[in-house]
């Protein structure tokens, strides 16, 4: 599997993880000029009254020999997914909304690959 072949398995995983468990995936590989949003949900809340716009970021390795692959969202990507996120809010006229950042780690290391949800990974303001 290339890098890339392994990133969209990963995405598609993180997307199948994040259905089960309630949200409802509204946009997949959004770009904004260079940079890209893996995946936007909503998360309503338990009532369905409300709930949160969820910015996802996805990880893939095949191993930990370069790290944990949450690792990889530094402050560099964080800056970045947050000017995407707010250009996504722009253009749906949801600015300002509740929103929250996760990060959701996949990683392929022997067998079924394991998924790491990390919610609230970083803040909106940073």
């Amino acid at each position: 599997m290339t890098s890339s072949e392994l990133g969209r398995e990963g995405e598609r995983i993180a997307a199948d993880f994040l259905t089960a468990r309630g949200h409802r995936i509204m946009d997949q590989n959004y770009r904004f000029g260079r940079e890209e949003i893996d995946i936007v949900s909503f998360e309503p809340t338990p009532a369905d009254d409300g709930g949160e716009i969820v910015f996802v970021e996805v990880k893939a390795r095949r191993g930990t020999g370069f790290g944990r692959p949450e690792d990889a969202v530094g402050e560099a990507k964080q800056k970045a997914i947050r000017r995407v996120a707010e250009a996504w809010l722009h253009e749906r006229k949801l600015f300002p909304s509740p929103v929250r950042f996760d990060v959701i780690a996949v990683l392929f290391d022997k067998g079924e690959p394991t998924v790491e949800h990390f919610e609230n990974a970083f803040g909106y303001f940073g």
